[in-house]
């Protein structure tokens, strides 16, 4: 793969540019909310004006993913077109319509002494992004980092490189266009897989680091950051069908978690169902299935009502696809659901489908993910669909933030003490 720097200048070490985004860190630190907004209002109609230039680096990417046996799930999501990109100016749009969570007051009190206390929300300072093939995160992270006034540094793959470089370029010509130093805007030019440890250790310049991708690139930053590291993404999200459910939802719920893209992290993995609905649910959801070419592994139970001889291992359970392959499991009750998505689950995304009352309570108050959902696809699970604008990410941890991450998950806060001459 050719990539646009390494044809004309030196390749940027790792510690040089995230050293260039934090001495400019003060930059979008002084944007206002007006400046802000109208800065991304300049990006979002560059990306559509420029969709040409982004879609022919695009195709270089593509080429070399094809080359390089990337499997379809990450094609897919490395593929860019133009209803993508007028997508991504979209959801560029609806974060210029959120509020500026810089500077809200959190809470404030007087203490007896005089002391005046507000807690007030900032910027983080600079933060970093890792991902694999994903170029619309490039767009997301820098209109969210803008928004937030923070620094950015991105480290996007080798195979998205192209892509990634023009997202940017146009960025930071937008930027141009408003006078304003684009130095807090880095994306690394070393995209070999040893400088992931360099990145996740640059604890002097880096505030926060945020990996997205497979769980292998996910558990090699964590386990080898000294910056805060925020774990995202990993998604083994089940959908349970309930003795009570109502069966055409539960086909139509459990079709449009799996298929409606397989590739991301919100997908379906894992299908459960209950034994007393098991004969009549499976071979209808399995029709639909098989016209979308969907690969079904299933258990012993389930096998009886299904034309396959593919049984579920273990591994399969565990196992988060990506792809147009779904496992299968029948249940004898709502107490294995849930047992079964507390072993295997990522603490992603889980659904059930009922329409008793009891049973949604319960699966709810039970199940421990970042997002539960009654009677819908697990596919909502997202900033956008959550009302966030653009998401930085899904964090399947509990702190410093779970699920969607919007513009305040990017942010945290101070205290501003005011006096009036008091000591103690």
């Amino acid at each position: 793969m050719t990539t646009a720097t390494k044809e004309t200048t030196t390749m940027k070490s790792v510690e040089e540019q995230c050293r260039y985004s934090y001495d400019a860190r003060l930059v979008p630190q002084r944007f206002s909310s007006t400046e802000k907004n109208s800065i991304l209002q300049t990006i979002a109609a560059a990306v559509v004006d420029k969709a040409e230039y982004i879609l022919e680096e695009n195709k270089k990417d593509i080429a070399y993913g094809h080359e390089n046996n990337l499997n379809e799930g990450l094609i897919d999501r490395l593929t860019l077109n133009k209803d993508r990109l007028e997508g991504i100016s979209k959801s560029i749009l609806e974060i210029v319509t959120l509020d500026d969570p810089v500077g809200t007051v959190l809470e404030e009190w007087t203490r007896p002494n005089g002391l005046h206390i507000k807690k007030v929300r900032v910027p983080l300072g600079v933060f970093g992004m890792i991902y694999e093939a994903r170029p619309n995160v490039t767009a997301d992270a820098i209109a969210i980092a803008i928004k937030t006034g923070n620094a950015l540094v991105l480290r996007g793959s080798a195979s998205a490189y192209n892509s990634n470089f023009a997202i940017t370029k146009v960025v930071k010509d937008s930027l141009n266009a408003h006078k304003v130093n684009h130095d807090f805007i880095q994306l690394l030019e070393d995209t070999n897989r040893e400088s992931v440890k360099d990145f996740v250790q640059m604890k002097q310049y880096l505030s926060l680091v945020i990996p997205r991708g497979s769980a292998g690139l996910i558990q090699h930053a964590v386990n080898t950051a000294t910056v805060p590291c925020i774990e995202t993404g990993a998604g083994i999200c089940h959908v349970y069908i309930d003795k009570d459910a109502d069966l055409d939802k539960a086909v139509a719920i459990a079709d449009n978690a799996k298929t409606h893209r397989p590739s991301v992290c919100n997908a379906c993995e894992t299908l459960l169902v209950h034994k007393d609905v098991a004969q009549a649910f499976l071979p209808k959801i399995a029709r639909v299935l098989k016209e979308k070419s969907v690969e079904l592994r299933v258990c012993e139970a389930a096998k009886k009502f299904l034309n396959t001889e593919a049984l579920a291992t273990d591994e399969d359970w565990a196992t988060e696809y990506n792809d147009l392959i779904l496992s299968i499991k029948v249940v004898e009750s709502i107490e294995e659901a849930i047992e079964h998505i507390a072993r295997y689950s990522t603490t992603h995304t889980e659904s059930i489908v009922s329409e008793n009352q009891e049973a949604l309570d319960l699966f709810t108050a039970s199940v421990d993910s970042s997002s539960v959902f009654t009677n819908a696809s697990t596919r909502f699970a997202d900033g956008g669909e959550y009302g966030f604008g653009a998401e930085i990410g899904i964090s399947t941890q509990k702190l410093h933030a779970r699920g969607p991450m919007g513009i305040k998950e990017l942010s945290t806060y101070k205290f501003i003490v005011t006096g009036n001459g008091q000591i103690r």
